[in-house]
């Protein structure tokens, strides 16, 4: 079972999966530029930008905890750019050290609930973190409602070879691969809620229900219809979370 709850940490949120032996699999966990700090039961993971589907597993009786950071806001946190974490999921001890990332660890296990003992620890370190850079959380806003690239660019004061770069350590990708990212998510919220996939396809800004067809294709390796039907019987996953090592 998964649930989420808006983070006090600005623009995160907070959940958890409890996996149950008779959930069966879940849905694949699709890119959204997002990046998750993540409890296994026993130690700390740090999940990175994701570029393809990926499809988390776990034992039974196990929980998961995660707080997932909006597009953009990681990087400051993790001290590290994001095309560094693209695709794997790493230990925080190979971003902060040993030491620190034990003592982190120790205060999520012992908290009565590691999702809230999670929020506390990123809390804490978000308050001596740098705020992640304005002019990228603006990009973001722009590509999110549907806007181009370019519309994106100026509106952040930034030239195309800037914006790419900043993007990468944002983002983890370019502005133009966050941009489809974004508007299949967009088509996907729409289709979970029983919208027709061709109207889907034209509210999030495809030209039509096959250019939404082949976006599902390249980014998430799966067809509209396995995906539908796949979030219909299955346990909701985040969707930029993973809780695979």
């Amino acid at each position: 079972m998964y649930q989420e709850r808006p983070s006090r940490l600005d623009g995160a949120v907070v959940w958890t999966r409890t996996v149950h032996g008779h959930d069966g699999p879940v849905h694949p966990v699709l890119p959204d530029g997002c990046m998750d700090l993540l409890w296994n039961g026993d130690r700390l993971l740090v999940a990175g930008p994701d570029t393809a589907a990926h499809t988390p597993d776990g034992e039974a009786g196990a929980l998961w905890a995660g707080l997932r950071f909006a597009p953009g806001a990681a990087p400051a946190f993790f001290g590290v750019p994001a095309h560094e974490l693209r695709d794997p999921r790493v230990a925080p001890a190979d971003l902060w050290g040993t030491a620190q990332a034990r003592r982190l660890a120790e205060r999520v296990g012992d908290a009565a609930c590691p999702a809230d003992g999670l929020e506390a620890v990123a809390l804490a370190r978000a308050a001596q973190a740098p705020p992640p850079d304005p002019l990228l959380t603006r990009v973001v806003g722009h590509l999110d409602a549907g806007g181009t690239v370019a519309a994106a660019a100026e509106a952040a004061g930034l030239g195309a070879r800037q914006l790419h770069r900043r993007s990468l350590d944002a983002f983890g990708y370019g502005p133009k691969t966050l941009a489809r990212i974004l508007r299949l998510q967009r088509a996907l919220r729409l289709v979970r809620s029983g919208v027709p996939y061709a109207d889907a396809a034209l509210a999030a800004g495809c030209a039509d229900q096959a250019h939404l067809a082949r976006e599902m294709r390249a980014l998430a390796g799966t067809t509209l219809s396995s995906y539908a039907a796949s979030a219909k019987r299955e346990t909701p996953m985040p969707s930029g979370s993973s809780t695979t090592a």
